[in-house]
């Protein structure tokens, strides 16, 4: 069978890095990623990844205890860094060629963002990383996630979450909660659903990039998805 898509964005949370320690980097998701990774990458389908840094630091919260928010984003992206650097060996131990490209500028481990550079690299069949969030305070790596997969024109966004899609409520504090299937960017925005922030769900809804929130923790979710199969919750335009 062929690949629905030929390109995606991975968005990975920090918090979904650290496992069930709930801090750091944890070795066995790595693993599980980087496997994940590679299936879908030996089937010719071009991936790039956007990770956050909330298992060492968030910017928000840095920015509730008395830091400049400016400073305390800055950190966060530094800590982006660090998950992109543990992916990437994560990645290259299974033989998957990985390239990591920064927002901000630190060319002794990382190449600077540059979109034709990018795009050369998935073309080659290069997994790229992209850290460090757009380079800029305020912004989210949800935000950063969005704007990359339009940059490099992705077909899709494919979110990796700890539940299996986007629910009406909590589902562990209400079990009445329901799962959405299909959801359109503006019901997203009207009814404050905790899909992306509202940023990087109207630069997708502008750019017409669809999302796709999964649970990346039962393997294999990743290929299904590429494949065409529907998993978890797609997020669209308007018909």
């Amino acid at each position: 069978m062929t690949p629905k898509y030929k390109r995606i964005v991975l968005k990975l949370s920090g918090e979904a890095l650290a496992g069930e320690k709930g801090f750091g980097i944890d070795q066995e998701v790595i693993e599980t990623i980087a496997r994940q990774t590679k299936e879908v990458n030996e089937l010719g389908v071009q991936v790039a990844v956007v990770v956050g840094g909330g298992n060492f630091w968030r910017g928000a919260v840095g920015s509730h205890a008395g830091i400049d928010r400016s400073t305390a984003d800055y950190m966060g992206m530094l800590a982006t860094v660090i998950n992109s650097l543990a992916l990437q060996d994560g990645f290259e131990r299974l033989g998957i060629a990985t390239r990591v490209q920064t927002a901000i500028e630190m060319r002794q481990i990382a190449e600077p963002y540059i979109r034709r550079r990018a795009i050369r690299h998935l073309e080659k069949g290069r997994v790229v990383i992209f850290a460090a969030g757009t380079g800029n305070p305020y912004f989210s790596t949800d935000t950063a996630a969005a704007l990359r997969a339009a940059e490099i024109e992705a077909e899709i966004i494919l979110m990796a979450k700890k539940v299996d899609g986007v629910y009406s409520a909590d589902p562990k504090i209400d079990p009445m909660a329901v799962r959405f299937e299909d959801l359109k960017f503006m019901e997203v925005l009207q009814q404050r659903l905790r899909v992306m922030d509202s940023t990087a769900t109207s630069l997708c809804m502008d750019n017409q990039i669809p999302i796709v929130v999964f649970n990346l923790n039962e393997v294999g979710n990743i290929r299904r998805i590429v494949m065409g199969e529907k998993i978890g919750t797609f997020v669209r335009g308007e018909d």
